[in-house]
């Protein structure tokens, strides 16, 4: 099964592919980016193209994506989750099995402590997907960490689908 997972935005936007039927393989991994100078409209467009070349390239079979659970900067909320709005939209278009999971989920899913730091949840991300480093930047090795999620919960059991 082929998971595509995302770690929501609208500057950066994470995103991690992985094949379950080959041990988590890890296909690709990177980060979407829109530029700071475009308006909040072109920057949202610019995400949905980018997500049909991905959605398009993998087929993926399941969609995880990081749920917004807490922000620190009150600025970029909105924008962030307008952007989450258009990756849940375009992905439900080329996939009907999405999956939300909560920072908590991530890290209890691949450290077994729901409150572990990023450099545990990144470390086991390198340690299950058999990487020589940790992946970079910080928001691939996030989307990795939400497909892995994906990967290691069963669906049938998994009360936040979309």
């Amino acid at each position: 099964m082929i998971v595509l997972g995302f770690d929501p935005g609208y500057a950066i936007i994470g995103f991690g592919v992985i094949d379950t039927a080959k041990n988590n393989l890890v296909i690709d991994y990177g980060v979407i980016t829109t530029p700071k100078e475009d308006s909040i409209a072109v920057r949202l467009k610019n995400i949905e193209t980018a997500l049909i070349s991905l959605l398009e390239t993998y087929k993926p079979d399941a969609i995880a994506i990081e749920e917004l659970f807490y922000f620190k900067n009150q600025k970029t909320i909105i924008p962030v989750a307008e952007a989450r709005g258009v990756i849940l939209l375009t992905s439900q278009k080329y996939c009907t099995e999405i999956y939300e999971y909560t920072p908590m989920q991530i890290k209890q899913a691949l450290t077994g402590q729901g409150r572990a730091e990023k450099k545990q949840v990144q470390f086991m991300v390198k340690s299950i997907l058999g990487l020589k480093e940790i992946p970079k930047p910080d928001d691939a090795a996030d989307a990795l960490a939400v497909a892995l999620t994906h990967a290691q919960t069963s669906p049938r059991l998994n009360i936040n689908h979309v």
